[in-house]
C-alpha cells in the first residue's frame, strides 16, 4: 500500500521535520532547491499540481493547464477552492521567457515533463521544484507531491492532515471490500487501448484500493514508462477482474466496436467499467481535491463489476452501451 511510502527519507535537507521554519530546501532529480521564505508568487507548471496547492489553500499566480473547458483550467471539484483568483493561465510547452516576465517566489515542476535544460534555466528565475529522481517525470504518489508542496510554501501541517484524512477514506473502502483485496484491476485510455501501469498515479490509486495490476502490463512498464500501448490484436493483458475505460466521451464507438474485446472474460461477466469525461479526469489528477469525487463515483462502479454477477449492470457501461453479454440478456 502507499502508505508505506512515508517511510521513504524525507525530501528536505536540513530542514526541521516538526517546524516549518525557513529557508527550506528540497531535493529533486536536478539537484537542490532552496525557498528562503513563505512563497508569495506561486507558478505552477505541472499539469495536476494547481489542485495540490489548492488543497493547501495556495492559489496560484499561474498554472499550466491540461485539458478541458472550465474557468482557469480548473476542473470543477477545485473551483470553490480557487474562489475568485484569475492566475494566469499557461497551455502547451513551458515557456521561459513568460515565466521569467511573472517575477515568481517559487517555481514548481512536479509532474510537469520538466527536463534538466528547463530547470537551469527556471532556476535562475525562482527556486524550482523538478521531480523526484526515483519516482521519473510522472510517478510521484499524490501524498509525497502534497508534502513537497506543503514544506515548499510553509504548509506541511495542512498537508499531512489532508494525506492522513484521505488515507483513512481508502483504509475505510478496503476494509468494506475484502474481495478487492488481490483482485486484478487497470485503467486503460479506450482512445489508444494504452493502459497505465502502477508507477502511475492512476495505477497507484487502484492499489490504495487493495487491487494489483496486470503483470502483463507491469512487465511493459519502466520508471519512465507508465503508460504502455496494448495491441488490438490481444488484448489478454487486460483482462482482469476489473477493466476501467477511461475516456473523454469520443471513444464511445471505438469501444463499441473493437473486435477482440467480446472475447474477454472482462465483457462477457459485466466486469468492465466505463469512465466518462469527468471521472475519467478526477482519476487522471488524483489530486487531494478530485479524490474525493473520484472514489463518490468509482466505488459503487466497483462493487457492481467485481460483485460476482455477470448479470448485475454496471450504470456507465449500460449508459455508454458497451454492456457484457450477459448483462445485455438481462436488460
Amino acid at each position: 500500500m502507499l502508505r508505506s511510502l512515508r517511510l521513504v527519507p524525507f525530501l528536505l535537507l536540513g530542514a526541521p521535520a516538526a517546524a516549518q521554519e525557513f529557508p527550506v530546501r528540497i531535493a529533486h532529480a536536478f539537484g537542490t532547491a532552496e525557498i528562503p521564505a513563505p512563497p508569495s508568487r506561486v507558478v505552477s507548471l505541472s499539469f495536476i499540481g494547481h489542485d495540490f496547492l489548492l488543497a493547501l489553500g495556495v492559489k496560484p499566480y499561474a498554472l499550466r493547464k491540461w485539458y478541458g473547458d472550465h474557468p482557469h483550467g480548473v476542473w470543477p471539484w477545485a473551483q470553490e477552492a480557487l474562489g475568485d483568483a484569475e492566475p494566469i493561465v499557461m497551455q502547451g510547452e513551458i515557456d521561459i521567457e513568460a515565466i521569467a516576465a511573472m517575477r515568481p517566489d517559487l517555481i514548481v515542476g512536479q509532474w510537469s515533463g520538466m527536463t534538466a535544460y528547463d530547470h537551469r534555466l527556471l532556476s535562475q528565475i525562482a527556486p524550482t521544484i523538478a521531480h523526484r529522481a526515483e519516482w521519473g517525470p510522472y510517478g510521484a504518489p499524490w501524498q509525497e507531491m502534497l508534502r513537497t508542496l506543503g514544506m515548499a510554501t510553509g504548509r506541511l501541517e495542512r498537508a499531512e492532515a489532508e494525506i492522513a484524512r484521505l488515507e483513512a477514506r481508502f483504509a475505510r473502502i478496503r476494509a468494506a471490500h475484502p474481495d478487492w483485496q488481490g483482485a486484478s484491476a487497470v485503467m486503460v485510455w479506450a482512445g489508444s487501448v494504452g493502459a497505465y501501469t502502477s508507477r502511475d498515479i492512476r495505477g497507484r490509486l487502484l492499489r490504495e484500493l487493495g487491487f494489483v495490476a496486470p503483470a502483463a502490463v507491469e512487465a511493459r512498464g519502466s520508471l519512465n514508462r507508465a503508460y504502455v500501448r496494448i495491441p488490438p490484436e490481444d488484448l489478454s493483458a487486460i483482462d482482469v477482474d476489473a477493466l476501467i475505460w477511461l475516456d473523454s466521451g469520443a471513444s464511445v464507438e471505438r469501444l463499441r466496436t473493437l473486435p477482440l474485446r467480446r472475447t474477454m472474460r472482462a465483457h462477457a461477466e459485466g466486469r468492465e467499467i466505463y469512465s466518462d469525461l469527468m471521472l475519467s479526469a478526477a482519476l487522471s489528477h488524483s489530486s487531494p481535491l478530485s479524490l474525493d469525487y473520484a472514489l463518490d463515483r468509482l466505488t459503487p462502479l466497483l462493487e457492481a463489476a467485481m460483485d460476482g454477477d455477470p448479470a448485475t449492470v454496471v450504470a456507465t457501461s449500460r449508459q455508454a452501451g458497451i454492456l457484457g453479454r450477459e448483462a445485455t440478456d438481462a436488460r
